[in-house]
């Protein structure tokens, strides 16, 4: 029997960014992964195994598909293992009383026997117990390093899809879509001057964004191109 209060509880322990949501994902080039998230709430829901460059969304597919589950009400945890990897293994407890465990990074269990011990039980009792496992890792399961071939036959079994990097299209998309639910107006040549002048690394360009509506409303001006350049070189608005 499932204890709803204690998976409540963990859920609360692990909160994600609830605007790293489906409706932000540009899906361009990654439908099925998308399809797949979406479906996680479904009838033929399936534990998913996500691959990817940096910058491709694993992290934000991973996170829409906590959203998603709790909005259908469902618990779901998100865990990022950068900020547990060098700790106990006990964020992993319990976690089998739960609809939905993400795991970002898997990458970082390579020498951590402990943590694979630990990992690999936490996908038995999920599957014993019926729930689902969305992990995200920056290479197939046999080139992550881990010593414990259970724990990579269990990987292995799992829907893997890789997702794609952006291009510039998708990039401009992404950007576009970010100002506008920050309520924003750029013109086209205010993202394109982005795109030349900035690194194209996504984490960076949004960044880029949120410095530029911080400003905008500072200052109580539009985001024309002149604006943009005094904002990034430091230098105060004409």
């Amino acid at each position: 029997m499932i204890d709803q209060g204690r998976g409540a509880q963990l859920a609360l322990d692990f909160r994600w960014n609830d605007a790293a949501d489906l409706k932000a994902f540009v899906a361009t080039g990654n439908e099925q992964a998308v399809a797949a998230v979406e479906g996680l709430t479904g009838w033929f829901a399936q534990s998913l195994y996500l691959t990817g460059p940096a910058g491709s969304g694993r992290s934000h597919l991973l996170q829409a598909a906590c959203g998603r589950m709790s909005a259908a009400g469902g618990t779901a945890v998100y865990i990022p293992l950068g900020q547990h990897i060098d700790g106990p293994t006990a964020p992993l407890d319990g976690l089998e009383s739960l609809s939905l465990v993400t795991v970002d990074d898997l990458e970082l269990l390579a020498g951590r026997g402990d943590w694979q011990e630990a990992f690999f039980h936490l996908f038995n009792r999920l599957r014993d117990a019926g729930g689902l496992l969305m992990v995200a890792a920056a290479g197939a399961p046999a080139g992550l390093g881990i010593a414990l071939p259970d724990l990579v036959s269990r990987l292995e079994s799992m829907l893997r899809l890789r997702l794609t990097p952006p291009d510039d299209a998708r990039r401009r998309e992404i950007l576009t879509g970010a100002l506008a639910r920050r309520g924003l107006r750029m013109p086209a040549a205010g993202v394109d001057y982005l795109l030349r002048h900035q690194a194209r690394d996504l984490n960076h360009l949004l960044g880029v964004v949120d410095r530029l509506d911080s400003a905008s409303l500072q200052a109580g001006r539009r985001l024309t191109v002149p604006f943009i350049q005094s904002v990034l070189r430091g230098q105060p608005a004409d």
